[in-house]
């Protein structure tokens, strides 16, 4: 029952509270600057709540984030180096979804750490904080099994999503 409530009272706005128009640009211009380091495309999402249909048939964080993991295409990179930091802020749950090419080397115990440093920054009221401190680990992540090559094009816009 909490689990609805907090889903059906989250609105859009609480999004732009938490990450007001400077910090989704410090969060473009962090992907932007990570990816000059390596050869993968990092996406964030964060969408306030889940809608009813989702909540009735129990969608968990985990199959929202495949979701738009699907629906942003970040799974359609040369390298299948595609990472996406998805937060759904009505849980302050975090779910990082990465395609094969990277999740084969990190695994998901070390996704899961990373989601853990940031739900801990949520939770001191840290968004921004969070979301760069989250950005920073899979910048080293990628850097270390897709370093830069010369040719390294951006395949997937850095401009946060809000779902």
């Amino acid at each position: 029952m909490i689990r609805f409530f907090k889903h059906l009272t989250a609105a859009r706005w609480q999004v732009a509270r938490r990450f007001p128009r400077r910090s989704m640009d410090a969060i473009a211009a962090a992907i932007r600057q990570s990816e000059t380091l390596h050869m993968g495309e990092l996406r964030f999402a964060v969408e306030a709540g889940l809608d009813w249909p989702e909540l009735f048939s129990g969608t968990t964080s985990r199959e929202r984030a495949l979701q738009v993991f699907s629906h942003l295409r970040v799974w359609d990179t040369e390298h299948n180096s595609g990472v996406l930091i998805y937060l759904l802020l009505s849980e302050r749950k975090v779910e990082i979804v990465a395609d094969r090419g990277i999740h084969t080397r990190v695994g998901k115990a070390g996704w899961s750490a990373i989601c853990h440093n940031m739900e801990n920054k949520f939770r001191a009221g840290e968004f921004e904080g969070g979301v760069l401190q989250g950005i920073a680990e899979i910048t080293a992540l990628l850097q270390q099994h897709f370093p830069a090559q010369e040719h390294n094009p951006n395949e997937l816009p850095d401009r946060p999503v809000v779902l």
